[in-house]
């Protein structure tokens, strides 16, 4: 027997069947991706161009990364599964941007000037499945392009502290366990406040978020919430 459909209305150029049949989980990863693919402008200047379905699934699968491809049946209810990438970069709400010291292996928020654009970090995001459907944040994991350096929150002396971290082995943070404190402090909500607004809290001390200071030029740090930090960030995904 034919599987029942509705076909709702949709915006020119696209259209999305549902069906009553059940989708296997794998579908449903893929789907998310997909998803994640057409967010960010992107299905706009597809729908405006009317291009052609090879052009859209280019479009869907650009910046893949990998899809974890789950048994059918199974979901995991206690890990962390990535589900793509993107390049960003990264400024708090006072335009201060993300800078490198390598010397020190810090991370500053600096207000540059002129021809100083090019010492902006710019950011790989790597976004995540929560285990738990009902969760209101995104997971994400934060490398700096071009490099093998993530950044990470685990406790330095008596409060947990942000550092920059090497990864070797990037495939160690395509699955991460919930109870795996090893490799939670990579992981960090993001959840988004207003139109263009993000704030990052950390997965292993969720109240610990990064944060800048109201001076130029200072480390970026993880704070729980004060009057005198930005905790709000700009975080402008590059196409």
């Amino acid at each position: 027997m034919a599987a029942e459909t509705r076909r709702p209305i949709m915006p020119a150029g696209l259209s999305l069947e549902v069906s009553r049949h059940p989708l296997s989980m794998k579908r449903v990863v893929n789907l998310v991706v997909a998803v994640e693919r057409l967010k960010g402008g992107r299905a706009e200047v597809a729908l405006r161009g009317k291009i052609g379905a090879r052009r859209l699934l280019d479009i869907m699968t650009d910046d893949f990364v990998e899809v974890i491809h789950l048994p059918e049946g199974r979901a995991p209810a206690n890990r962390f599964i990535r589900t793509g990438q993107y390049e960003c970069s990264v400024s708090d709400s006072q335009k201060k941007s993300l800078v490198l010291l390598g010397d020190s292996m810090e991370l500053h928020a600096v207000t540059l000037q002129g021809g100083n654009a090019h010492r902006k970090v710019h950011l790989n995001m790597s976004t995540y499945a929560h285990p738990s459907p009902a969760a209101e944040a995104r997971p994400v994991a934060l490398g700096i392009k071009g490099t093998n350096l993530f950044l990470s929150c685990h406790r330095e002396g008596q409060r947990p502290a942000l550092h920059l971290e090497p990864v070797e082995d990037r495939g160690s943070l395509t699955s991460v366990a919930s109870d795996d404190d090893h490799m939670l402090r990579f992981l960090f909500y993001k959840r988004d406040s207003g139109v263009s607004l993000s704030t990052l809290a950390s997965a292993r001390f969720p109240k610990w978020f990064i944060s800048t200071a109201e001076e130029d030029d200072m480390p970026v740090e993880m704070r729980q919430r004060t009057a005198d930090r930005y905790f709000a960030f700009n975080i402008h995904r590059r196409n």
